[in-house]
C-alpha cells in the first residue's frame, strides 16, 4: 500500500489516554484534513494497536491524517500515514516534537514535514513545566524553516493567537475533548 501524501494540517489533536471515551467525540469534531498524533503509549502493545485500529478507521472515513508516536518503521506497518518522533523518514509525512532551538535543528536534519513546538502555555499534560511564552515561541518558529504546530495549553483561541506570530497551526488534547 503506497502511503498517503497528504497536505500539512493546520488543526492537530493529540489522543491521550485520559480522554477516555471522550476520544470518539473529539475525533467527531475535529475537521476534515485536521492531524491526529496516536499516542496511547501506556497501554500494552496489542490493546494500544487494537484503539489504534478503531481510530484509522474513523480517520480514514472522514479524511483525517493519522501520525503513530513512534518510530518511522513501526508506522508503516500499522498503516499510518506517517510517524511522530525525532526522526521521521522522508517521504513520508512525519513530525518532531521540539522544545528548544537545539531541538529544532534535530528536528530539520531528520527530514520531519513540520515540528510540534511545546509547550507554548502551561499545560496538564506537564503540569509545573516552563512554558515557552508568545514571544519565546515566535522568535523559535521564525528560526526555523520547517512549519511550527504550536502546543501546550492550546485551544482555539490560543491557537489562532499562535497563527498570528508565525505557527502554521496549532495541537491540542483537551481543546478537542472539552
Amino acid at each position: 500500500m503506497q502511503p498517503r501524501q497528504p497536505e500539512l494540517p493546520s488543526l492537530w489533536m493529540m489522543t491521550d489516554e485520559r480522554q477516555g471515551e471522550a476520544l470518539w467525540a473529539a475525533l467527531r469534531r475535529l475537521p476534515p484534513g485536521s492531524g491526529i498524533v496516536f499516542r496511547h503509549k501506556s497501554l500494552l502493545d496489542r490493546e494500544r494497536r487494537r484503539l489504534f485500529e478503531r481510530v484509522r478507521r474513523i480517520t480514514r472515513r472522514r479524511g483525517l491524517i493519522l501520525l503513530l508516536a513512534g518510530d518511522e518503521a513501526e508506522a508503516r506497518r500499522w498503516g499510518a500515514d506517517g510517524a511522530h518522533h525525532r526522526r521521521p523518514g522522508p517521504p513520508r509525512a512525519g513530525t518532531a516534537p521540539a522544545h528548544n532551538l537545539r531541538e529544532i535543528r534535530a528536528a530539520e536534519r531528520s527530514g520531519a514535514a513540520a515540528l510540534l513546538l511545546s509547550p507554548l502555555h502551561p499545560t496538564r499534560s506537564h503540569p509545573g513545566a516552563p512554558t515557552l511564552g508568545r514571544m519565546r515561541f515566535a522568535a523559535m518558529a521564525r528560526a526555523t524553516r520547517l512549519p511550527v504546530i504550536a502546543l501546550g495549553g492550546i485551544d482555539r483561541r490560543r491557537g489562532r493567537a499562535a497563527m498570528a506570530v508565525g505557527a502554521h497551526g496549532w495541537a491540542a488534547i483537551d481543546a478537542w475533548t472539552q
